[in-house]
């Protein structure tokens, strides 16, 4: 049923916690579908030098968020967004297909981020991450 990619980054999470001075927080999901994904990003240079996430769900939302930390750390944000929840469903072997909606809840949370990123910074992010509501600290979808 699962793959060995998404057991793997379920029993071993990467990239797990808070950044305390993050330079962008993305939360999204809601606790009547049971997932909630919470991403943490730094950035330097505009590139994420950091990430880490917390995330309440099954294994599969916990893999997606894990292994989405994995994609986007070291890279440019402009390649951030470029994450798609089938690169991640691709990079674990596969998700069953009543899973698939983890790895849109962890594009979602990259793009969350990076949307509250750019809000700290002065930036109207809906042109560059798309349609998001008006963040006011941290960015929730």
């Amino acid at each position: 049923m699962y793959t060995q990619q998404v057991m793997d980054h379920f029993t071993h999470p990467r990239n797990v916690g808070e950044i305390p001075d993050a330079d962008g927080i993305g939360e999204v999901g809601n606790a009547k579908c049971g997932d909630i994904m919470k991403m943490y990003i730094k950035v330097k240079d505009g590139v994420i030098e950091d990430v880490k996430f917390k995330t309440y769900g099954c294994g599969s939302a916990i893999a997606t968020s894990s292994i989405a930390t994995e994609m986007i750390k070291g890279h440019t944000i402009e390649e951030a967004l470029e994450l798609s929840n089938k690169a991640v469903v691709e990079a674990l072997g596969g998700l069953p297909t009543h899973k698939i909606h983890c790895s849109v809840l962890a594009e979602q949370s990259v793009k969350a981020a990076i949307a509250d990123y750019y809000h700290r910074q002065g930036i109207d992010p809906a042109p560059i991450v798309g349609t998001i509501p008006a963040c006011e600290g941290e960015c929730h979808l």
